[in-house]
């Protein structure tokens, strides 16, 4: 072999150990490019799903914070009237719908009557009697095996300190009916009526401003005003110069319309059990004052 096909044979080795060393490289080059290419797309799904993961947390949290429960709804079943229903607060006053509720639901109103009717004022519910007196709530009323004992719950009204419940007592309000002690003219006593609400309620059936901040209100009418309206229109008995009668009762309708049930749709919560009070003894307070009794 010459000279000549030595050079050509190694030109030739030396072609093919370069082709070989390029093709090398451009693999190797695709290579990279294929790894920078998995990289990036790795890195685009990962910010993707930072993103969503951001999205739905946040998207949660709104919800959250956007989130109402539904408000506990009061169905009313007045004999030879109708269906009355109204919406309650527990956002304006917590216990007191709480106490509504456990009463309603264990049948403290079935049967009961509306004995106040005030045109273009209240419609009264609640009253319960037993050889015509009125019987008082118990604890008994609110849950099994409770004392046959009477109880009131805190009026959660502005004048009583509780300044959550800004409702105003406009038409077609729900309020807690209670005693008033301010003709005794004694601060300490007139403060005791704040908190003696326990079962009777009012409809307003007109709005009255001097209530606000002064009584619980708790709900509003949602459907049946119209037998409200009706029922405020009744013949109710009244006392005058010429009228002695000692049975009769100023405002209280001659034909009592009777309450069939009460019950309240709470959409899965449970509010629970309200808290009470003892009820204040005005009687017991006067003996305390003359030293003769205890309270």
């Amino acid at each position: 072999m010459d000279r000549k096909e030595k050079n050509e044979i190694k030109a030739e080795a030396k072609k093919r150990k370069e082709e070989t060393k390029e093709r090398l490289n451009t693999e190797e080059r695709d290579t990279k490019k294929i790894k920078e290419k998995i990289f990036n797309y790795t890195k685009i799904i990962f910010i993707l799903a930072i993103l969503v993961g951001i999205c739905y947390v946040t998207g949660t949290i709104i919800n959250k914070l956007n989130y109402k429960t539904q408000n506990p709804v009061a169905t009313i079943e007045i004999e030879n009237y109708g269906i009355v229903k109204f919406e309650m607060y527990p956002e304006y006053a917590p216990n007191t719908v709480c106490n509504f509720i456990a009463l309603a639901n264990r049948g403290f109103y079935d049967n009961t009557t509306i004995n106040r009717v005030v045109k273009d004022f209240v419609v009264q519910l609640g009253y319960k009697s037993k050889d015509n007196q009125s019987t008082k709530v118990k604890l008994s009323d609110l849950y099994d095996g409770g004392p046959d004992e009477e109880y009131t719950i805190k009026g959660e009204f502005v004048l009583n300190g509780f300044n959550q419940n800004t409702l105003k007592h406009t038409k077609g309000i729900v309020s807690m009916a209670r005693a008033d002690f301010s003709s005794y003219g004694q601060s300490y006593v007139t403060k005791k009526g704040y908190d003696s609400a326990s079962g009777q309620f009012f409809i307003t059936t007109g709005e009255d401003t001097n209530m606000d901040g002064i009584y619980a209100a708790f709900g509003k009418v949602i459907e049946g005003m119209d037998i409200i309206e009706k029922i405020e229109n009744l013949e109710v008995e009244t006392k005058d110069e010429n009228n002695q009668d000692s049975n009769l009762t100023l405002n209280k309708p001659k034909e009592l319309p009777v309450v069939t049930k009460i019950t309240v749709e709470t959409y899965g919560v449970d509010y629970g059990l309200p808290e009470t009070l003892e009820p204040f003894d005005y009687y017991s307070y006067l003996m305390q004052q003359q030293n003769v009794g205890s309270y």
